[in-house]
């Protein structure tokens, strides 16, 4: 029998059947023609191919396979997904990004039994993918780790390890407001250079990225990142099923979305373990719903000092310096809708969720403090 045939036979037996026996005859087959192993593997870079036709990115795979099966099978598709990619056509900064992010540890060894037991359960998975909207980037942008970074990003970078780092929820909420000033006037100075640039060159356009929405109490974090989304200028919308929020924007306010989304989680999860050790102390046990409860609280509080410090460094940069002079309020408003007709193109029809499991007074009151703590003062901007 050739190899080919056995690999055939493996998959009609196993990927259109669901049932543990058809694996375990299929995984028989594979175990038993050692030289079976070479087409199994370009068979997997098709299957990897052709999740990226479906508009699939490296970091939504390992992401869903994370998800859905087990370690060992996130490292197997780690190495369809390198071993693929010198093959695929250029697909632009972000995407590279991603495929440097892949895990780059090989499979443990184990019996051949085993091992195409684990190869046909991703494989498995991987049949089955849907379509995803597609969101690449312009090819030929550059790389974002080939960019000179802004000393205002750099800044921003380190305001926000200086809020994750502290023990202080006072002072992560002060530094975090800073980081969201900050990233307001950076926009803003992007958002100028663009209108000037528009006059020689192709007008920039909003580009698209996803962002993971991990477990547990999904709900919460998807609601604190569409917070952060919107007071940078961009929309997102919640993937449940599949575990992440595709948000929109121009490039400099995905980047800051990222960071500050990112940023906020850890604080987050500090200001909640402080918040239980205090229930704790006052004889209550630690419970599902106060997390769920702070965290969604926590999210609805910071998404409002969030946009009120953006609209309040925006507005201050509107009536000084350069931007005043260009007439910022036109050009920001053309972005916003630029914005817009991208999300509503990608996701002509989206539905609302509601937040489930907020019900702990003492989980609301607490995310809502801790999110509340810092007197945040408008500040000069930087020079």
């Amino acid at each position: 029998m050739s190899t080919p045939r056995t690999v055939d036979r493996a998959f009609e037996t196993a990927l259109y059947d669901t049932g543990d026996d058809a694996l375990d005859a299929a995984a028989s087959l594979l175990a038993a023609d050692p030289a079976a192993d070479a087409e199994l593997l370009v068979r997997g870079e098709e299957f990897v191919a052709a999740a990226w036709r479906r508009g699939w990115q490296p970091a939504d795979l390992v992401r869903i396979v994370r998800r859905e099966l087990d370690d060992v099978h996130v490292r197997m598709v780690a190495v369809l997904i390198r071993a693929q990619a010198p093959h695929d056509r250029p697909r632009g900064p972000r995407w590279a990004a991603q495929l440097d992010a892949v895990p780059d540890q090989a499979p443990p060894r184990t019996d051949r039994f085993s091992r195409a037991t684990d190869v046909l359960r991703l494989y498995r998975l991987l049949l089955r993918l849907p379509a995803l909207e597609p969101l690449e980037d312009a090819v030929g942008a550059p790389r974002r780790e080939d960019r000179p970074e802004s000393r205002a990003l750099a800044r921003i970078r380190a305001l926000l390890a200086k809020a994750e780092a502290t023990g202080y929820p006072e002072e992560a909420e002060a530094l975090s407001a800073k980081a969201q000033e900050l990233m307001a006037r950076h926009s803003v100075d992007e958002a100028l250079l663009s209108a000037r640039a528009q006059g020689t060159a192709a007008p920039d356009t909003p580009g698209a990225c996803r962002i993971g929405v991990e477990p547990p109490y999904e709900q919460a974090k998807a609601v604190l990142l569409d917070a952060v989304a919107d007071a940078n200028h961009c929309g997102a919308v919640w993937n449940e099923p599949f575990g992440f929020s595709t948000v929109v924007g121009f490039e400099a306010d995905l980047e800051a979305v990222e960071l500050l989304y990112t940023s906020l989680l850890v604080q987050a999860e500090t200001a909640m373990t402080k918040a239980e050790a205090g229930q704790r102390a006052g004889g209550r046990k630690r419970t599902k719903t106060f997390r769920q409860s702070f965290l969604a609280a926590y999210a609805h509080r910071a998404g409002t000092r969030l946009r009120a410090a953006a609209e309040a460094a925006t507005a201050e940069s509107a009536t000084t310096g350069a931007a005043a002079d260009a007439d910022l309020l036109p050009v920001l408003a053309s972005r916003e809708v630029a914005v817009t007709e991208r999300l509503e193109r990608l996701f002509p029809e989206t539905t609302t969720t509601r937040l489930r499991g907020v019900s702990d007074a003492a989980g609301w009151t607490e995310g809502t403090r801790a999110a509340d703590d810092a007197h945040v003062e408008r500040r000069r901007p930087l020079r």
